[in-house]
Parts: structure tokens; sequence; C-alpha cells
């Protein structure tokens, strides 16, 4: 019975939202203490196959290997959303569709505005939106708020994720070995075949072949040069959708227990320096101002401009307006797993520049929780004295 307990805790939004923010506090204050030194060198140690060419810091490993899971279910709840739920259709994906568009260019613009063209590399850190963290606060304290504005956030959110998925792939892979990339769509193409309804009807041995191939199509995406957690993409959308809730479903327990506070752990492991704010990259003050600041502006311009087209009467549960567009704007500038993710691929090659970065990821993921909270309070209490 406990253990049934555990896991529902585990699924819950509201325990993602804790969690992460608790494992990415923790992981800040023991970096800035007597153990940062030697957590920072433990995370940043090699684990090496060297007969498979895999060779990462414990710290890749997590990022490169632990977090294609959490992308094989943004992937499954992405294909169940635009197939049978909230953006089956183009009329219900419009609007958080072009609202979505509008927080991913504005806050890469201001970005651009602010890093100058020296840090133009980080210019997809604050378009992210983490889904976990954003339907985790609404959660948390949005008792009471009509359902049309979390759908409104979940349907965003999603499409967020999947903007989030092209940058990585377009922009993130290198020299790609169309040997490797060949080896893992035939990978991907075996997992869909295995997990098609009645090709195999012993369940155990089903699972473990869809692991193993699973495996083999994470070691060939990242031997061929596009970034690993792509593969937890592919896999989850094409695999049975049936089957593919199942595996989201079991797995979520895992992630929201362990693989994104450990992931959000590691990646807060910075020193902060020992410098005023002037001192900061202008990197550092694009991602700070361009996650809650530039999501707001960009999901406000963009949503208004669809309600405004829409007819006055339309109300659909994916359109929304005025003082609840604001509500979801500024749930939508936490970045926090996705954008840690993109720093930690814009600035691979700058120790300095990638530690800002993520303080800057924290402090503007922050900023939009205390902001969103606050609108989500205010909305909540707003509804609630309605009935």
């Amino acid at each position: 019975m406990a253990r049934v307990s555990m896991r529902t805790i585990f699924r819950s939004e509201r325990y993602a939202a804790i969690s992460l923010a608790a494992a990415a506090v923790l992981g800040l204050v023991l970096a800035n203490s007597v153990a940062g030194p030697g957590l920072i060198e433990l995370f940043a140690s090699h684990i090496g196959f060297p007969a498979l060419e895999l060779d990462l810091s414990i710290g890749h490993w997590i990022t490169d290997g632990l977090l294609v899971i959490f992308f094989f279910i943004v992937a499954v709840e992405l294909r169940h959303e635009l197939t049978v739920g909230e953006l089956n259709s183009v009329k219900h994906a419009l609007a958080p569709g072009i609202a979505a568009v509008g927080g991913v260019v504005v806050p890469a613009a201001l970005y651009l505005a602010i890093a100058g063209p020296d840090f133009a590399q980080g210019w997809p850190i604050p378009t992210a939106t983490d889904i976990a963290f954003a339907l985790g606060l609404i959660a948390l304290v949005g008792r009471g708020l009509p359902g049309r504005i979390r759908v409104f956030l979940l349907a965003l959110a999603v499409l967020d994720d999947l903007i989030a998925i092209l940058i990585i792939a377009v922009f993130f892979s290198h020299s790609i070995d169309l040997l490797a990339l060949g080896m893992a769509v035939v990978a991907v193409y075996l997992f869909r075949f295995i997990g098609c309804e009645g090709r195999i009807s012993n369940p155990r041995l089903r699972t473990i072949l869809l692991v193993v191939v699973a495996l083999f199509a994470w070691y060939f995406t990242f031997l061929s040069g596009v970034h690993a957690t792509i593969a937890g993409v592919a896999l989850g959308l094409v695999l049975n959708p049936k089957l593919a809730s199942k595996a989201a479903h079991a797995l979520q327990p895992v992630t929201n227990a362990a693989i994104l506070p450990l992931f959000a752990f590691a990646s807060a492991l910075v020193v902060i320096p020992a410098v005023s704010p002037a001192e900061l990259s202008p990197a550092f003050w694009g991602v700070a101002v361009g996650l809650p600041v530039g999501k707001i502006i960009g999901i406000m311009i963009a949503g208004s401009i669809v309600a405004l087209i829409a007819k006055r009467g339309e109300a659909t549960e994916t359109l929304i307006r005025g003082w609840d567009l604001l509500t979801v704007a500024a749930v939508a500038g936490i970045g926090f797993t996705v954008s840690l993710l993109m720093n930690e691929l814009a600035f691979a090659g700058n120790d300095a520049i990638r530690d800002e970065g993520v303080l800057a990821v924290l402090v503007g993921s922050a900023i939009a929780i205390v902001i969103g909270g606050a609108l989500v309070s205010w909305r909540s209490h707003h509804y609630r004295k309605q009935h």
C-alpha cells in the first residue's frame, strides 16, 4: 500500500515542481560550500568504455543518457496531444501554437539584443518552458482556476517542447556520421516493429527486447553526432500509443523522483562568481531577462493577436485573454530543465559562461515563479469568489 502511495506522489505535478526546485537549490548551496570542489570534481570525472567509443563525465551521462528517458515521456505526451488530446485539430492548436511561437521568437530576440554577437550561440536558452515545473506551480497554488487556463498552458508547453526538440536536433548536432545515423534509424524502426500489437505475445520478452533495442538506438544516435536525447524523442513518437502510454506511466515516478532532480542538482553545481552584477557577462543578463520578460511579452503579443482575430463570442478551451493570458505567459517563463540543457549545449566549450548561464536560468526561472505564482494565486482567488 505504501509503495502505491509513494508512486502516486512521485507522479504528481506538485512533487515534480518541488523536487526540481529543491535539487537545484541544494546543488547551488553545496557547490558554494566546503564540499563544492569535491562534488564538482566528482561529476566531472569520466566513466568510459573505450571499446564502444564512449567516454563521458558523470554529468554528461546524466545529460546524454538518463535525460533521454525524460524526452521519451515528453514525446509520448506530445504524440497524445497531437492525435487525441488538446491539439488534435488546427482549431485547437492555433491559439497556443501562435502563442508558443511568440514565446520563442521574442525571448530569443531579446537575448540577442542584450548579449550581442559574441554570445549569440546562447539564443535558444530563454526559449524553453519547463512543462513539469509550470504545471506543478498551477497544481500548488492554482486551486479554483478554470480548466481552460491549464489546458492552454499544457498545449503551449507541449508545443514549446516540440520547438525545443527541433532546436536541439538542428542547432546542436555536429559532424553527422551517416552510417551511425542510419543504424539509429534502423534501431528506431525495429523498436516500432517490436512494439506493434500482436508481434510478440510474451510481454516480458517484448519489454526486454524493447529495452535492448532502445539502448542500441541511443548508442548509434550518440555516435552519429545528433544529440542523444533525440533518440528518446524518436522512440516515444514511434511506439504503439497504448504501449507507449503504459511505458511513460511506469517511467514517470523514476523520472520525477530521480532523473530530473539529479539533472537539476548536477546542473546547479556551479560556483557563484565573486563579482559585482555589472561584471557578469551579457549572456547572463540575456538569459535572466529573456526568460521572464521575453516570455511575457512574446506570449502576450501573439496570444492577444489571436484573441482579437477570433470571434468575440468564441470561447474554446484553447483560447484565453487578458489577465488569464498574462498568468500563463508569466508561468511559461519557468525554463529550468530544458533551458539548463540548452545552456549546457550552447556553452559547452566555455565553462565560465556556462556557469553564468546556469545561474541566469535559475534567476530567470525564480523571477517567473514569483510573478507567475502571484498571478496564479490571484486569479485562483478571483475565480473561487465567483462560485
